[in-house]
């Protein structure tokens, strides 16, 4: 299927107290999707972090209590975003967004993978919020990066999946192909410790208010900087 038309969003200067900066995004017209990527640099990625630990810990004993006995789908969040999936035809409980599948895990009891602090801390705030993001290492991208509906036959050796099938789905690509979505992400863009730029994507519900999508932003920058920085 052959993309509609893209609006670009412009090449952005505007920081937020020096933690990150705007993300030129070309998204393709008619996406029922909201993301307001931004790039973090001079990056600090640590293998693990005690106090990150701590926070991933306290944050599901607290997620268990406060959800004990609701059933997910009636979990404040987990809706708007399973809409994003509806409105692309896809059914959100056979392709699951990353925060809700990190919420199941937590749930659960389960622990959650511990890959590094650049990507713990993310999955700290998608827990948080119950959106999902996408990570990406900036060095391992090649502009221009949009957003689009993917096409017939398009997918990629994911992280920890032998292969992520988009097409029909929300991906972003750049120059090389697709390279991420909001279910799961791909290798070669993948974050490592030598990571020191990266490019962030939350997928937010479009009906989410601009002042609650900013402070999302800004709430998720500082803790990656946080935790990682």
């Amino acid at each position: 299927m052959a993309g509609g038309p893209f609006r670009c969003q412009a090449a952005a200067h505007r920081y937020s107290s020096g933690m990150h900066a705007d993300y030129a995004l070309c998204v393709e017209s008619g996406l029922p999707v909201r993301c307001p990527a931004f790039a973090m640099e001079g990056l600090r990625v640590k293998e693990s972090d005690d106090e990150l630990d701590a926070a991933l810990a306290g944050l599901g004993v607290e997620l268990r209590e406060k959800w004990k006995g609701i059933e997910l789908s009636r979990i404040t969040g987990i809706q708007p975003v399973r809409e994003i999936y509806r409105a692309m035809g896809l059914d959100p409980t056979r392709h699951r967004p990353s925060s809700e599948a990190l919420l199941r895990r937590v749930l659960r009891g389960e622990s959650l993978y511990r890959v590094n602090t650049l990507v713990d801390a993310l999955n700290y705030c998608s827990l948080k919020y119950l959106v999902p993001y996408g990570l990406y290492d900036l060095e391992k991208i090649r502009p221009p990066v949009t957003l689009r509906r993917g096409r017939e036959g398009e997918g990629y050796p994911g992280i920890r999946k032998e292969y992520v099938n988009v097409a029909g789905r929300l991906c972003l690509a750049d120059e090389s192909g697709p390279f991420g979505n909001p279910s799961s992400d791909s290798d070669r863009t993948r974050i490592e410790t030598s990571t020191t730029r990266a490019l962030v994507v939350p997928f937010l519900p479009p009906a989410m208010a601009e002042t609650a999508a900013s402070e999302l932003v800004t709430e998720t920058a500082r803790t990656l900087r946080r935790f990682a920085g």
